[in-house]
C-alpha cells in the first residue's frame, strides 16, 4: 500500500537513456503526466523554481483542472523554467525512491529535454557555449580583447553579442584567465610543510573547467592550502566533466567526456592519490552523475568513492590529522551561500564546517538557489527568470550584513554578486570558501 510521504534516505535510478522506453514520445509524455498530476496535488515545491508555479497555475487553468485536460506541448514551460538544481529532489519531495510513486522530477526533465534534443527543438547557441574546452582554448589565447568585449560595461559590443547569439547584455560574464591554472601549477615551486600533522597525504587536483580557464585564484588557493597542511599536490586536467553537456541533455557526450576523464584521474587513484574537485557541480558529476549514467562500469564507481570537494578534504584532514597551525582571524563576517550542487552531493555543509576553524570567525549560511543554472542565468529567454529566482536569496545574503560572501559555484556566486546591492559586501566577486581559509592562513 503506497504511503504519504517517507522518511528513508532518496535513492537514484540509473539513467538508462539508451533503453528504447527512455525516448519513447508515449511513454514519456505518459511519464510526465503522471509526475504531473503528483506534484500538482502535493504543491510543497512551489517556492523552489519557476517550474512549479508555472506547472500548478497551467492544471488549475485548465478546463477540468486536472493533468488530463492539458496538451502536451503545454509541458515546454515547466522544463524549460528547470535549471537541474535538484533541490526539489533533494530537500523537497517526499515521493522520491524509494516511495512508491517514485518522482525524480530533475531527470524527468533530463529525460524531455533529451527527447527535444533528438527533434532538434534545442536552441542551439547554449550547445555552442556547452563545448567548454573548444571555447576556452580562444577565450585564454585571446583573453584580453574578449575580456574587453565582453565585459558589461561595454554596451556596444554586449549588444551586438546579444542581438548574435541571445546572452543577455546585462549578465556579467565570467572572464578567462591569462593563463591556465595547469601551467600556473608546473610553474609553481612553493615548498610543502613537512611538519604539518597531514605530510603523508598526497591528492591531485582535479581543477575543473572553471578554474582552469576561469578564476585560477581558487585552485591557486587550494594548492595553497594543501601545501601549508603538508599534502603533496599533483594537478590534472584531462577535460571538461560534461555537466554543460548535461544541461543541454547531451548524454552521449557525458558519457565520452567521463570514460576520457575517468581514464586520466584513475591512473592517479592507481598510484595512491585522492581526487579533489574544486567546483561544486564537478564534484556532482563525478561523485553521482557518471555512476548513474554508466552504472555498469566499475572504474567510474572506484573513481566516484576516491573523490573529494576541497571543503570535504580539508574537514577531513581537520578530523583525523589536525590541521597545520597559522589560521588567523579574518577582518569580516562571512556569509556562505550553500550552493545548490553542493547540497546535493549529500555530505553536509562543508563550507560553513571548513571555516569554523577560522579563530573567531562570525559566519552566516544561505541555503537558496541562487537561480543561475548554467546557460539559464545567461540567456537573454531565461535572465528574468534566473532573477525572479535569486533575488530571495539575496535578499537573505544582504540582512546577514557580512563582509565576505562565499560559494563553491563560482557561477552561482557570480550571479549573486551581480544582483547584490547596497551591501557591506567588500570582494568583487563571490570567494570560494578555500580562497578565505587561505587569507587566514595568510598565503
Amino acid at each position: 500500500m503506497s504511503k504519504e510521504g517517507g522518511t528513508e534516505a532518496p535513492i537514484r535510478h540509473p539513467i538508462n537513456f539508451e533503453h528504447p522506453d527512455f525516448l519513447d514520445p508515449k511513454k514519456l509524455d505518459d511519464e510526465m503526466r503522471r509526475a504531473f498530476d503528483i506534484c500538482h496535488g502535493c504543491r510543497r515545491c512551489f517556492n523552489l523554481c519557476d517550474s512549479f508555479p508555472k506547472l500548478f497555475d497551467m492544471i488549475d487553468a485548465s478546463e477540468n483542472e486536472d493533468v488530463e485536460s492539458l496538451k502536451s506541448e503545454q509541458f515546454e514551460p515547466v522544463v524549460d523554467a528547470c535549471t537541474l538544481c535538484d533541490m526539489c529532489f533533494m530537500t523537497k519531495c517526499p515521493y522520491v525512491p524509494p516511495h512508491d510513486f517514485d518522482l525524480d522530477f530533475p531527470h524527468l526533465m533530463l529525460r524531455y529535454r533529451a527527447a527535444q534534443k533528438k527533434l532538434n527543438r534545442l536552441p542551439i547557441v547554449p550547445a555552442l557555449l556547452a563545448q567548454i574546452d573548444r571555447n576556452a582554448k580562444i577565450g585564454i589565447a585571446l583573453s584580453s580583447l574578449i575580456n574587453w568585449a565582453s565585459n558589461i560595461k561595454n554596451t556596444f559590443f554586449r549588444k551586438i553579442l546579444e542581438l548574435v547569439t541571445g546572452i543577455d547584455m546585462r549578465v556579467k560574464l565570467p572572464v578567462y584567465n591569462s593563463e591556465t591554472f595547469t601551467n600556473y601549477f608546473k610553474k609553481n615551486n612553493d615548498p610543502i610543510n613537512i611538519d604539518a600533522p597531514s605530510k603523508d597525504r598526497k591528492v591531485v587536483i582535479y581543477s575543473t573547467c572553471f578554474v582552469n580557464f576561469n578564476k585560477k585564484d581558487t585552485g591557486v588557493a587550494a594548492l595553497k592550502v594543501l601545501k601549508k597542511n603538508g599534502v603533496e599536490v599533483q594537478e590534472a586536467y584531462p577535460g571538461c566533466c560534461g555537466m554543460p553537456f548535461l544541461e543541454q541533455a547531451d548524454l552521449p557526450k557525458v558519457v565520452e567526456q567521463a570514460k576520457k576523464v575517468s581514464k586520466d584521474l584513475l591512473g592517479w587513484v592507481d598510484k595512491g592519490y585522492k581526487i579533489i574537485t574544486l567546483t561544486a557541480s564537478c564534484g556532482l558529476m563525478l561523485k553521482f552523475e557518471w555512476p548513474l549514467l554508466l552504472p555498469n562500469d566499475e572504474n567510474i564507481k572506484r573513481l566516484s568513492k576516491s573523490t573529494s570537494d576541497i571543503d570535504e578534504y580539508i574537514v577531513d584532514i581537520a578530523q583525523n590529522e589536525g590541521l597545520a597551525e597559522g589560521l588567523q582571524e579574518i577582518d569580516g563576517g562571512v556569509t556562505v551561500h550553500n550552493a545548490c550542487h553542493a547540497r546535493a552531493q549529500n555530505m553536509g555543509i562543508k563550507s560553513r564546517d571548513m571555516l569554523r576553524f577560522i579563530p573567531n570567525i562570525k559566519m552566516d549560511v544561505v541555503e537558496r538557489c541562487a537561480g543561475h543554472g548554467g546557460t539559464f542565468g545567461v540567456m537573454k529567454e531565461t535572465y528574468n527568470l534566473a532573477v525572479k529566482v535569486g533575488t530571495p536569496t539575496v535578499r537573505q545574503i544582504k540582512n546577514k550584513n557580512n563582509r565576505y560572501m562565499a560559494s563553491d559555484c563560482p557561477l552561482a556566486g557570480k550571479h549573486l554578486k551581480q544582483l547584490e546591492t547596497d551591501t557591506n559586501i567588500s570582494n568583487d566577486e563571490a570567494l570560494h570558501p578555500i580562497e578565505l581559509m587561505a587569507k587566514s592562513y595568510r598565503i
